[in-house]
């Protein structure tokens, strides 16, 4: 082993033991069955199935009845636990800078009638394609995302979506807390890369860059094919009488002969979607209107400059044949390395896919049958130290892969072969919690006495656009119009 490779296995160990003091540190009740439980979910042998499961691995000392009694009534310091994640060795792009990415998963619990704070969850793909609200708990999770192809990312935040929440305003709120911890620890200083917040097109970009224009961030969205922007407004000629106008004309998305000469443009030679065409035009911002998110608004409305990218390539994987993919950068002056950079950015963002996958099919995140709301965020925070716990110890693990599995090098294991591993990995590292002391179950209800304390039963919290929706029975026949806001 050489001398440079021990040293990052020993700065691996060392930060892997500091978090796992920190997290330990940040159970305020029911500590050690709340930590031994972390280890259990990461030192098991498949895929995690229930709590019941979990009390049986080794790493677990404790009986199923405190497991189940840590999980509904212990506590977790979340803005402790989320002050370590900031200090934790972060990804970075290729000049440094920070790359965040906020996409809103769900927690679906259709059946669960007795728990409360449910609201309509959309699913995709569920019955031929079909996009069928669910009931659940939505979360907001933010990530920072790594450079190139990689099935890792770093949780850093996660906020659950109480009914009557408006995204966009717990959006901006969870990303100025989450940017003002990351400056605190270090992770940005002044003169660094301004961080990168890439989302989709659920998310307002326009109102997020100007929500946060005082701190060092940048957006990176992508929007529906249907929007229309508005270009600057030409220099005015001498003489000109009247008022001067606020907008210039418009750049209709679905309207190619408007568009004019692209700004910069790159051509690029992929290996999985053929030629990818890249072109931006700068100095573009929507039109906006005192309604929706900027009805309480008082006087002119802002102009938010961007720069528009468009995103073309000849195939998917697959074969077929891809539609052209829209985003909207909040900085101006595109130059050919910025949209090159910014494409390959919003790539990345499918990365929290694979993590999301991990989170519910490998460690049971939606797998607990949970009652209360609060029982679920202490649940998430868990599932989110354990995943941390599997990013710093990946410079430690060993490939132990099944016998039909193809090789992979150590810098390249993906998160599942790293859990693999981490039974063996746990005992080099601290484990603060305490041996469980001996104890003897209680006596329950008697036998014979049926349970007369109902748990009552709670309405589910439905949208006023999903109840307007609902009610209407005939489909309207006229079309949609485009969105200019």
């Amino acid at each position: 082993m050489s001398l440079l490779h021990r040293d990052t296995r020993q700065d691996a160990s060392t930060q892997l033991s500091r978090f796992q003091g920190g997290f330990y540190a940040c159970l305020t009740a029911r500590s050690d069955v709340l930590f031994e439980l972390a280890d259990a979910v990461l030192c098991g042998d498949g895929p995690v199935r229930s709590l019941a499961e979990l009390s049986l691995a080794g790493e677990h000392r404790r009986g199923h009845g405190g497991l189940y009694a840590a999980v509904a009534r212990g506590r977790v310091d979340a803005d402790r636990l989320q002050r370590a994640l900031a200090t934790v060795s972060l990804p970075r792009a290729a000049d440094g800078r920070l790359v965040l990415a906020i996409d809103i998963t769900s927690c679906l619990r259709p059946d669960a009638h007795t728990s409360p704070q449910r609201i309509l969850c959309h699913t995709y793909g569920r019955g031929k394609d079909q996009h069928i609200p669910v009931p659940g708990w939505p979360y907001s999770i933010m990530r920072a995302l790594e450079p190139g192809r990689s099935s890792w990312t770093a949780p850093l935040d996660a906020l659950r979506l109480a009914p009557g929440d408006d995204t966009a305003t717990v959006t901006v709120r969870q990303l100025r807390d989450l940017v003002e911890r990351l400056i605190t620890a270090g992770q940005w200083q002044a003169g660094d890369p301004d961080i990168l917040v890439i989302a989709d097109a659920g998310y307002d970009a326009p109102r997020l860059a100007f929500l946060l224009r005082d701190l060092p961030v940048r957006v990176l969205a992508r929007m529906h094919s249907d929007r229309v922007l508005r270009r600057a407004v030409p220099p005015r000629r001498p003489g000109t009488m009247g008022r001067p106008p606020r907008h210039g004309g418009e750049f209709v998305f679905g309207q190619p002969d408007i568009w004019g000469t692209p700004d910069t443009q790159t051509v690029t030679d992929t290996r999985l979607y053929g030629t990818a065409l890249a072109r931006s035009w700068n100095r573009l911002h929507p039109k906006l209107t005192h309604r929706s998110s900027w009805a309480a608004a008082d006087g002119n409305l802002p102009i938010v400059e961007g720069t528009v990218i468009r995103l073309d390539i000849d195939h998917l994987p697959s074969g077929a044949i891809p539609k052209p993919v829209w985003l909207w950068w909040s900085g101006t002056d595109a130059t050919l390395a910025d949209t090159d950079r910014l494409r390959q950015s919003y790539l990345r963002r499918f990365d929290i896919e694979h993590t999301f996958r991990l989170f519910k099919q490998t460690l049971g995140w939606t797998a607990p049958k949970i009652r209360t709301p609060e029982a679920a965020d202490r649940w998430t925070w868990l599932i989110i130290a354990a995943y941390t716990q599997l990013r710093l110890a990946r410079p430690l693990a060993a490939d132990r892969r099944r016998p039909w599995e193809k090789p992979s090098p150590p810098d390249r294991l993906a998160p599942a072969r790293v859990r693999r591993d981490f039974r063996h990995i746990r005992p080099s590292t601290t484990c603060p919690a305490q041996a469980p002391k001996p104890s003897r179950p209680g006596p329950g209800r008697p036998p014979g006495r049926k349970n007369t304390r109902l748990t009552p039963r709670h309405d589910l919290h439905t949208p006023r656009t999903t109840q307007r929706t609902q009610r209407g029975t005939k489909k309207s026949t006229t079309p949609r119009p485009r969105r200019t806001g």
